[in-house]
């Protein structure tokens, strides 16, 4: 089964992409205040120390991803063009 790259398929991965970043801004913002009530240096505040650490690379790719989605998008549109002629 083959699909087919089209433009209209850029709005569902640009909105997406918005939604993945405000979950992932609400979840940093969460994990924050969580990480204010612990006792300090304990294990649970070094816990959430690095939880807040690791998703906080995630949206550092959002931009990468986003670049190579639409470019995975527009070569298959002109592939798709110059193997139909």
């Amino acid at each position: 089964m083959k699909y087919k790259f089209e433009i209209k398929d850029m709005l569902p991965i640009g909105v997406t992409l918005v939604v993945v970043g405000l979950v992932l801004a609400f979840g940093l913002e969460i994990l924050g205040d969580v990480q204010a009530d612990m006792t300090s240096n304990s294990a649970e505040y070094n816990a959430t120390g690095d939880a807040i650490t690791g998703v906080g690379k995630l949206p550092e790719k959002l931009p990468l991803i986003a670049t190579v989605l639409v470019a995975v998008i527009i070569i298959g549109i002109l592939v798709r063009f110059f193997t139909v002629r």
